[in-house]
């Protein structure tokens, strides 16, 4: 490869990481923002922008992929060397609501585009590990639920989109979301509801 090849590539893909963080910022302000708005707001010309990304779905499609990545990121992060399946979930959830909020609006605009199936796709790794610390839990009886791990996995996961619908329509308070949706996450484990609170209250202080 050239060192002009190089040049290109690399300006190419400093091209492309500008449009993702701009087109980020703008549809988070204007879910309606149009491809020519995210381009003068990037600085760049419409082509440039059609370049990366033939259409307006398949940009907000990268968009939704790398908040699933940086979810899953934050996910094992914090659930790193964690015993207890109930600290791990509520260390898990925490940590997802922060970066989960950033995301918000994107998410609901994605239903639009991408589809609440192909978002529920790309959650699957996700899902799979808390199906794991879940089956843990039920195992050791930290957990109590009729339901198998696998479906409480689902129940939690339309939990916290029901919950972040519920802050973008001003039901719930955005600054006590986080805390509130872990709280609920794990009472639907079968945590009572007095633990929950204070081991919710113990990870928020450490984290």
């Amino acid at each position: 490869m050239t060192a002009m090849t190089t040049g290109n590539t690399s300006r190419a893909d400093a091209n492309r990481r500008r449009i993702l963080d701009v087109a980020l910022a703008e549809l988070l302000r204007d879910p309606d923002a149009s491809m020519d708005q995210i381009a003068r707001a990037a600085g760049v010309v419409r082509r440039t922008v059609y370049g990366h990304f033939p259409s307006r779905e398949a940009l907000i499609s990268t968009l939704v992929d790398e908040a699933v990545q940086a979810l899953a990121d934050a996910d094992a992060a914090v659930r790193a060397g964690v015993t207890d399946p109930a600290e791990a979930v509520a260390r898990s959830v925490l940590a997802i609501w922060q970066t989960a909020d950033r995301y918000r609006l994107l998410i609901a605009l994605a239903q639009r585009t991408v589809t609440v199936q192909g978002i529920r796709d790309r959650l699957a790794p996700l899902r799979e590990a808390k199906v794991r610390l879940l089956q843990r839990g039920l195992d050791t009886g930290v957990f109590h639920s009729p339901l198998p791990a696998p479906a409480l996995a689902y129940v939690h996961e339309q939990m916290l989109f029901a919950l972040m619908e519920a802050v973008n329509d001003g039901l719930l308070a955005a600054a006590e979301a986080g805390r509130s949706a872990t709280v609920a996450v794990l009472t639907a484990a079968g945590v009572p509801a007095s633990r929950a609170m204070e081991l919710v209250a113990q990870v928020a202080e450490v984290a």
